[in-house]
């Protein structure tokens, strides 16, 4: 049998989903400016080796060669863009999961009760462009998940986690917030 595809299918009867989302779209700068700059690299180098009166075969080779690397180059940025499409992060009113991956499915948790610190940060791009850093501490271990880096509105989802972790029992006004509604098949 595959593994769920959808991270709610992991998700216990009694657990209420409060947020769901993914890594804020500007994670993916960083892959952007990698392939641009690599395509153009690989493009120049082509157009100074291409020069007249070379060998045509040595030609035939060197475009082929560019051809090949900016194709994989492209696959790679593609790949990368699916992984950040699959990958979710969600918070319920137990635990924080994260699920990722397209061949391989990882999903990792911490359950709420273990949280002793909950840390909110953003720069200056963050503020800009509204992300943010989580880090969550447990007594004194390190977590799979003690870090969440590019966290859409990220005050949104501190206030709701601060409230789930440290709020009353039973008493929170996060319940749904930031949340689709919940379906099972």
């Amino acid at each position: 049998m595959l593994a769920p595809r959808e991270i709610d299918e992991y998700l216990l009867p009694t657990e209420r989903r409060v947020i769901r989302v993914r890594q804020h779209w500007a994670v993916m700068f960083r892959h952007i400016w990698q392939t641009g700059l690599f395509v153009l690299v690989v493009v120049g180098l082509e157009q100074l080796l291409d020069r007249p009166g070379t060998d045509p075969v040595l030609d035939v080779v060197v475009d082929n060669l560019a051809f090949y690397l900016v194709l994989v180059a492209v696959l790679r940025y593609t790949a990368l863009s699916i992984l950040w499409w699959i990958e979710r992060i969600v918070i319920t009113d137990k635990r924080v999961m994260i699920a990722q991956g397209i061949i391989v499915h990882n999903v990792g948790m911490m359950p709420l009760g273990k949280v002793t610190d909950l840390t909110f940060q953003r720069s200056l791009s963050g503020r800009m462009l509204g992300y943010g850093t989580m880090v969550v501490e447990s007594a004194g271990q390190i977590q799979a998940l003690n870090r969440i880096d590019y966290m859409p509105r990220p005050e949104e989802i501190y206030e709701a986690l601060s409230e789930l972790v440290f709020g009353e029992k039973g008493k929170t006004r996060a319940t749904g917030m930031l949340a689709k509604p919940r379906w099972r098949r």
